[in-house]
């Protein structure tokens, strides 16, 4: 008799569909994990929809619990397409290729009004991950001080905190230093912590 495999022991993912989203093709990856009992667990991540789902789903409601999630993911991140913003996107690609090697990815970039304190946010997982937003109260600052914002969102793809290797890697942009001074010096004139408001 064989014996059991351990219940915490990490199921492989298996690639179970793939998925048109306009320029993209999404991947669904589905994981079976026996400490799931009823309901199931996903994030995107990329380009890539990661399901966890119990070990004891039958095949015919995973299937129907994988077409609910695609599309409400294909929904929402079509919502975000229509946002935006096509210079900034033009933008981004030029910061990406010059000083990142081409090696950052995101779903979409657009101002935002609601975006009051913060210069620039990131998401990370859920249907949008990839969406960076940069406040529309920055649009008029100094090019390069809007590039390094910009170029710090597109960073926090690949470093999705302020570690040392994130602020190594971002300072491949010429301007970190100098867009950093003209930030806190914002910060200092309008009484903030200028590291709350990247």
């Amino acid at each position: 008799m064989a014996a059991k495999a351990p219940r915490n022991k990490p199921q492989p993912r298996e690639i179970v569909r793939q998925v048109t989203d306009g320029p993209y093709t999404l991947t669904v990856t589905v994981t079976r994990d026996a400490r799931l009992r009823k309901s199931v667990r996903w994030t995107v991540h990329e380009q890539e929809i990661r399901v966890r789902a119990p070990q004891r789903l039958s095949a015919r409601d995973l299937d129907d619990v994988l077409d609910d999630i695609i599309a409400q993911v294909l929904r929402q991140r079509a919502r975000a397409r229509k946002q935006n913003d096509a210079e900034l996107e033009a933008r981004a690609r030029a910061l990406n290729r010059r000083y990142f090697n081409g090696e950052l990815q995101w779903h979409t970039i657009r101002w935002v009004t609601n975006m009051k304190r913060r210069l620039g946010s990131c998401t990370h997982g859920g249907a949008t991950d990839g969406d960076i937003r940069l406040s529309a109260r920055i649009k008029h600052w100094p090019r390069y001080v809007v590039d390094y914002v910009l170029a710090h969102e597109l960073v926090h793809r690949k470093y999705p905190n302020h570690s040392a290797e994130f602020w190594a890697y971002l300072a491949r942009y010429p301007h970190t230093e100098r867009a950093r001074g003209f930030i806190e010096g914002v910060a200092f004139a309008e009484g903030d912590d200028p590291d709350a408001l990247i």
